[in-house]
């Protein structure tokens, strides 16, 4: 099977956990970095066969112009453009989870961070609280703004800034970080971008957080999340502490580091979305219908032998009995020329 990657760093630790896996069991892995070659997705992939799916890592608007090309074309995409571009405008995002009942922080938009410093000369604005910029990207706006003149600081340096406004809710200073993998859940705890940088504790009171401690209805409420938004691999991130959860943010294909079986989730997941073959992909997949949970027990590194099946040193395999001697294997970046009409895959 191929197996395509679009992301800008192929080596991401998860993205390359899961094409190691891929590569030990026979398949072809191939990154293509949307941000690299020509300017068109036509140009980019060529007239020719494609993947069996495309994991879609990168959220710019190439990237998503990249995958709308795939999906338009037949090609499984994980997650759907649609969803993906969905979560990254935090407008859109708070209405759909409000629309459904999802317990969501209260959200309003401002068109600029300078509207906001005219409605703080007013009594009564309702400091604490925190601005976000509308359009979710790296290294974007997220700050907590205790009085005006934090608020004039931010707006001289985010000129023009269309933002989010939400009110700053009291927590440990921490954020439950939920990931969904095809429904498989996992979670940690991670210090809040909105921490009072004075605070120096590095270590939670509350001691261990991994899907072990998680609350049934927390993961219920991940698996949810998943559901409203049309997403099979997504970040929830909660409001820290025992009342009942927040959600503060939705995010398509996050990082998901340090989680133990995410990566083989993930392979498990490309190898059953693929298998599926050629499919048509509606403007926004309705909710429910993604690919549903699958067993990463599948992806033990150990064969039914007992025989390691991971990369030697050299990239080769080691013996095992799930290589796939009908597909090329291995790890290789994609372009125009690899397409061609007898290529492998559709």
């Amino acid at each position: 099977m191929r197996i395509g990657l679009l992301a800008s760093n192929p080596d991401h630790p998860v993205l390359a956990a899961t094409a190691a896996l891929l590569t030990a069991r026979g398949h072809l892995v191939e990154d293509l970095d949307p941000t690299t070659g020509p300017g068109e997705p036509s140009e980019r992939i060529g007239p020719g066969a494609l993947a069996d799916v495309y994991l879609l890592k990168a959220h710019t608007p190439q990237a998503l112009a990249l995958a709308r090309h795939l999906e338009e074309r037949g090609a499984p995409v994980v997650n759907s453009a649609a969803a993906t571009e969905l979560c990254q405008d935090r407008t859109a995002m708070a209405d759909l989870a409000v629309r459904a009942g999802l317990p969501f922080a209260a959200t309003r938009t401002v068109a600029d961070l300078a509207d906001l410093v005219a409605q703080a000369d007013h009594p009564a604005p309702g400091f604490p609280f925190v601005v976000k910029s509308r359009h979710s990207r790296r290294h974007d706006l997220v700050a907590r703004v205790d009085d005006a003149a934090r608020l004039r600081a931010l707006a001289g340096e985010w000129p023009g800034e269309s933002v989010v406004v939400q009110p700053y809710l009291a927590s440990t200073g921490w954020d439950q970080k939920l990931w969904v993998v095809a429904g498989q859940v996992f979670c940690a705890r991670r210090r809040s971008e909105l921490t009072d940088p004075g605070v120096s504790e590095l270590h939670h009171p509350g001691g261990a957080f991994g899907p072990a401690e998680l609350p049934a209805d927390r993961a219920r409420l991940a698996l949810r999340v998943g559901e409203v938004f049309g997403l099979d691999v997504y970040g929830v991130d909660l409001l820290d502490g025992p009342a009942e959860p927040v959600v503060v943010d939705v995010n398509a294909f996050p990082g998901i580091r340090g989680q133990a079986g995410a990566p083989e989730a993930l392979a498990a997941l490309a190898l059953r979305v693929g298998g599926a073959g050629p499919r048509s992909v509606p403007a926004q997949r309705p909710a429910g219908t993604g690919p549903g949970a699958v067993d990463p027990r599948a992806f033990d590194t150990r064969t039914e032998s007992g025989t390691d099946s991971r990369p030697d040193s050299r990239g080769g395999l080691r013996a095992g009995p799930w290589a796939d001697s009908s597909s090329p294997v291995g790890r290789r970046t994609a372009g125009p020329a690899d397409a061609g009409p007898g290529g492998a895959g559709r």
